[in-house]
């Protein structure tokens, strides 16, 4: 099911995209960072991913009554990797050019890249200990991929689950997205004090964020208007 361009969403990412850029450039003005809260751009990234995938599944299932999990996928593949596959070769050779990788650091590099393409890199950086906006962040060049592999985690589960509370709960869809998001919202919160890297890293306590998302796209679907503002 194929979206109409939505100019609003595209205002959106550029909002989400420099408020990141503005959080990594570390301006200090008067000795105070006034975007040291710029990350916010990728909660807004992903709530949006969570409205759009919503919307492209949950329109197809109401208007055909059934979903391609091929075409999904093929889409998501198609529109994902040729981006990431370059952002990669780029990466690797400017890593080379100016960088002398010592053997440790060559490995790493190696296996990061490995999970980048599994998307399940957001589990190695975590696993390894790497706390993101930590200055040894700047030494690996893929460690942006961690959102990417949230995202694709949710796009592999999401669809099944959809799918299935369509299907045999259909009444009751938005009460499983609010009880979920609420779940996730929770964990967040309970994660962010006592596993902070586990809770920064994982989907389980980045769900609600695309589930905002995916509630948003329900109503607007199932009401069958959207607000002019």
């Amino acid at each position: 099911m194929k979206l109409t361009y939505r100019p609003e969403i595209d205002g959106l990412r550029a909002i989400a995209v420099g408020a990141v850029i503005l959080y990594h450039a570390q301006i200090t003005i008067f000795g105070h960072q006034p975007f040291k809260g710029g990350f916010i751009g990728v909660d807004i990234f992903f709530v949006i991913s969570g409205y759009l995938i919503t919307s492209i599944i949950l329109k197809e299932l109401v208007t055909t009554g059934s979903f391609s999990f091929k075409h999904f996928y093929e889409r998501r593949a198609r529109r994902i990797l040729p981006a990431l596959l370059f952002v990669m070769l780029v990466s690797l050779l400017l890593t080379f050019a100016f960088i002398f990788l010592f053997p440790d650091s060559f490995v790493d590099l190696s296996k990061s890249i490995l999970y980048s393409l599994g998307f399940s890199s957001n589990f190695y950086f975590h696993y390894s200990g790497q706390e993101y906006g930590n200055v040894s962040g700047l030494l690996k060049p893929f460690l942006h991929t961690w959102s990417l592999s949230v995202e694709e985690q949710f796009y592999i589960l999401f669809p099944i689950v959809l799918l299935i509370s369509f299907k045999y709960s259909k009444k009751y869809l938005v009460h499983i997205l609010i009880l979920s998001f609420i779940v996730s919202l929770g964990l967040a919160d309970w994660g962010s004090k006592n596993y902070p890297s586990a809770s920064f890293y994982f989907l389980h306590t980045r769900m609600w964020e695309l589930l905002a998302g995916s509630i948003l796209a329900y109503f607007e679907i199932t009401k069958g208007l959207r607000s002019k503002n």
